[in-house]
């Protein structure tokens, strides 16, 4: 992404509060907009479009059908009208930021990115910023929630529904696929990682090596071979002490500076094809004080510098 012109920013938000087990969720892009993103975004000189929100039905007026992976034709019917915005988005030349909402959207904000690159005969790669590894199927879940389940569904395991949004699977393939953060990891996800060769950064890694060299190791991986990646930052990647606003909290995450680094090396590669930010969950904040991270860590993913 070539900062250095005036460059459209589509917002899309999605108040998807169904692949999540604790409520609140759905509220996070009007958190992320109270906090101002894109006033915040106009001021860096960019060219603001919101869209709004894509319609999501609480869970109240729903039953909870499948419990291997509760709410997943509603789940599935929002993402793909999130893949089709998306692809019509990168169809204008405008770069998508997509605010959340639970993990199950990436689901739709990386179909629709790789139907668009798919169509020019090119693959797209993908950094997972997150504590988790969302690579949990409806056979390997322990909860049935589907926001731990977007990542194995991208790269074609899990749920059908999920796996050929858009008609087509895999959306990603492992070894365009790099997580960083992790530090809860379920024994299914576990099994499933290994026997695909997917690159994990724990936070162990983040610790011994630092966050710099994690992060060029990781857009070096997802950009050999494709035409750039998509950035899905989860709230949770960030230590509950500088972000309490998430629904499942695990201690011992990335810092603020960090995660600004992160975001910054990301930046600098101009790599990134689309931009996600998820689980910001006003419920479980305090003053509004996930949402403002959040809105910081896009502007320097979008090129903001301390100088």
């Amino acid at each position: 992404m070539d900062f250095s012109m005036n460059k459209k920013v589509k917002i899309i938000g999605v108040p998807m509060d169904l692949g999540a087990g604790r409520r609140g969720v759905d509220m996070g892009p009007s958190a992320i907009r109270i906090a101002g993103l894109n006033q915040a975004l106009a001021r860096l000189g960019y060219q603001v479009v919101d869209t709004g929100n894509i319609p999501v039905r609480p869970p109240e007026s729903m039953a909870r059908e499948n419990t291997r992976a509760f709410y997943l034709s509603e789940i599935a019917a929002a993402c793909e009208q999130l893949a089709a915005i998306i692809e019509s988005t990168l169809g204008e030349s405008a770069f998508p930021v997509v605010i959340g909402g639970d993990h199950s959207i990436a689901v739709g904000s990386v179909s629709g990115v790789a139907s668009y690159y798919r169509r020019r005969e090119e693959k797209i790669g993908i950094i997972w910023l997150d504590a988790h590894t969302d690579i949990n199927t409806p056979e390997t879940s322990p909860s049935g929630n589907v926001h731990g389940m977007p990542l194995a569904a991208l790269l074609g395991r899990g749920a059908k529904e999920l796996t050929h949004l858009a008609g087509f699977a895999p959306k990603v393939l492992p070894e365009h696929t790099v997580i960083i953060g992790a530090r809860s990891v379920d024994p299914g996800e576990r099994e499933l990682i290994r026997s695909m060769g997917i690159r994990v950064f724990t936070m162990a890694d983040v610790d011994e090596r630092g966050i710099g060299v994690v992060i060029q190791e990781a857009i070096e991986m997802v950009s050999t071979g494709t035409a750039g990646f998509h950035a899905t930052l989860d709230m949770d990647f960030v230590d509950p002490l500088h972000a309490p606003g998430v629904g499942t909290k695990e201690t011992g995450g990335a810092t603020y500076r960090e995660t600004h680094l992160a975001m910054e090396k990301i930046a600098d590669s101009g790599r990134m094809l689309s931009l996600e930010v998820t689980e910001v969950n006003p419920l479980y904040d305090t003053a509004n004080q996930t949402a403002h991270l959040a809105v910081e860590f896009i502007l320097s993913a979008l090129g903001k510098k301390i100088m």
